[in-house]
């Protein structure tokens, strides 16, 4: 398969010292984000800005509703995570924003103030592909991880299981083909009327149902590395029309369940596939 995942600019790792503060902006979908890092792992201040009041009463991410609202907050979040992190924009080693995967109309605020604040204090700007940063999360935790490692990455637009094999050099071992695990949660959570985001609102539900209580169909379980979740979703949706008295927490509980499976599983035969030292 072919990498999407793009290796680190070259030159970022002179950037690396214990020393340095670098100031990341994200602006991908829904939430504006900053934060201050000093030597890669210290987090000196995070400040996160979400837009799911604005998203809810459509049912998920308006890319135009988006734009506007980080058109708004790119400053004062960004001045915020300053001030919380007590350093000046003078002793601010580089600009780090995300450049992609993810809205286009977003990606632009946060880019162009990134860039814009890196021309004034005449520091390095970092393109920084979000996927990668979700790699990368799990030394913030724990820094000693050794490679190689597999990861099962999971957010809003992507479910996939990637091997890194050392700094920059990734393998993508599989993804979905269809729905990401976030889609489907989405979309189950819209037709059983639960609200969005999916994700926590058919987690809450699901607290009180039984996961055993529908056998939902576990999509590609013992085919490959790859996931398929479309599936998934139309069984939800005909099993609830076919019974319509069903408990919704039942179908909640028995939906996560069913994700969880297969993504637990896979994740699994990867690492052992791999010989990964972690996952």
């Amino acid at each position: 398969m072919t990498d999407p995942i793009p290796p680190t600019p070259v030159g970022v790792e002179a950037l690396a010292g214990p020393d340095t503060r670098v100031l990341g902006i994200e602006t991908s979908c829904d939430e504006t984000a900053a934060a201050c890092v000093r030597g890669g792992t210290d987090v000196m201040s995070s400040v996160v800005s979400s837009q799911v009041d604005l998203h809810a009463r459509y049912g998920g991410v308006v890319p135009e509703i988006a734009s506007r609202a980080h058109n708004e907050l790119i400053i004062p979040v960004t001045a915020r995570a300053l001030v919380e992190a007590g350093v000046e924009g003078a002793r601010i080693d580089a600009v780090a924003a995300t450049t992609g995967p993810g809205l286009i109309g977003a990606l632009l605020v946060g880019v162009s103030a990134a860039k814009a604040l890196a021309l004034t204090w005449d520091v390095p700007f970092v393109s920084v592909n979000h996927l990668e940063a979700h790699l990368y999360a799990a030394f913030l935790e724990d820094p000693e991880l050794t490679f190689p490692l597999v990861v099962l990455l999971v957010s809003g637009g992507h479910t996939m299981l990637v091997s890194m094999e050392g700094h920059g050099r990734y393998r993508l071992l599989g993804q979905t083909l269809d729905d990401a695990a976030g889609e489907a949660f989405d979309k189950v959570a819209r037709f059983l009327g639960l609200g969005y985001p999916g994700g926590p609102a058919i987690d809450r539900e699901a607290m009180a149902g039984d996961p055993e209580a529908i056998r939902f169909p576990r999509s590609m379980m013992d085919d490959g590395l790859d996931f398929s979740f479309s599936g998934l979703k139309t069984s939800v949706v005909n099993h609830v029309r076919k019974h319509p008295d069903v408990s919704t927490q039942d179908v909640a509980a028995s939906f996560q369940a069913a994700v969880v499976d297969v993504l637990v599983t896979k994740a699994r035969r990867a690492a052992k596939e791999v010989g990964a030292t972690a996952l």
